[in-house]
């Protein structure tokens, strides 16, 4: 049975933890009210971007845009898997490695390669026998559409050049503070989400310079916004995953701290008793 002194020592100990998850609990809430603000922010603006290419697409041939070119067969494939920089936020970076672990192992591609965003992808990976075509850490310290900017032009890049035959992205998408769901998104070549558009009654516009230059300027531009979305709703997931293991922590720490009171008080009586008895007992043999 441990001694007094040990589990005074024990609950000591718990309540420092408990203080360090509280504050990191409360970190994470501000990180978390600032990522929502950024998403909320960029919605209007991804909703407007979606709709102006919808409209240009369905006025010109697009058949021809290399952004646009799918592949008969994805052979060659890039998996973009977006982690975060540190731990202690539960199952958020192991879920989004499992995912991509189990999609390259299903769907069958010939050639896949890596482009971790973020240490704990990067830790994982570079211990696999995967090759790692880049790397990117440190892009959530201060992340901004430049940097998202950059590291979509590297994809188009790859893609166009013919190095890769398509591109996916695998993320935690943000639904509220307690849910966080993995997503597989393909990245490149683009979806033709406007084909529904095409039967459906629209305002014609005169463009200038033209309809195609247009295209031609906006599908990466595109391209870059929807990397910025899947950082954002990243990041957005990493504070919330995160706050919720905390609070998760300091929980339990509380029931620990509990059931070490109990036990010490326990050790305590049991100790006061015997003493209680001994005396008692020597008196009565004295008499």
């Amino acid at each position: 049975m441990p001694s007094t002194i040990d589990i005074r020592r024990r609950i000591r100990s718990v309540k420092n933890t408990q203080q360090i998850t509280k504050a990191m609990k409360m970190v994470a809430a501000a990180k978390l009210r600032r990522a929502q603000e950024r998403i909320f922010g960029a919605r209007p603006y991804a909703a407007a971007l979606r709709e102006v290419l919808s409209s240009v697409a369905t006025r010109v041939d697009i058949s021809t845009h290399p952004l646009l070119a799918a592949h008969e067969a994805e052979r060659n494939v890039l998996v973009v898997v977006v982690t975060a920089d540190r731990g202690l936020c539960g199952a958020f970076n192991t879920n989004a490695i499992r995912a991509a672990m189990n999609a390259i192992r299903d769907r069958g591609w010939e050639s896949v390669q890596l482009l971790p965003i973020g240490r704990k992808a990067n830790d994982f990976f570079k211990r696999r026998t995967i090759p790692i075509r880049r790397q990117a850490t440190h892009v959530f310290h201060a992340l901004n559409l430049g940097t998202a900017q950059e590291i979509a032009q590297t994809l188009i890049d790859d893609f166009t050049s013919g190095a890769v035959d398509a591109v996916y992205v695998v993320y935690n998408e943000f639904k509220s503070i307690i849910s966080q769901h993995v997503k597989i998104d393909r990245l490149l070549p683009l979806e033709r989400a406007w084909d529904e558009m095409a039967n459906e009654p629209s305002t014609d516009y005169l463009y200038e310079p033209s309809a195609v230059a247009i295209l031609n300027e906006m599908l990466p531009k595109y391209v870059e916004f929807q990397l910025y979305r899947v950082l954002l709703e990243s990041a957005a997931s990493e504070q919330g995953a995160r706050m919720t293991a905390m609070e998760a922590a300091t929980k339990n720490a509380s029931e620990m701290i509990d059931f070490l009171t109990l036990t010490y008080n326990r050790i305590r009586q049991a100790a006061i008793t015997k003493e209680i008895i001994e005396i008692v007992s020597g008196a009565a043999a004295a008499s």
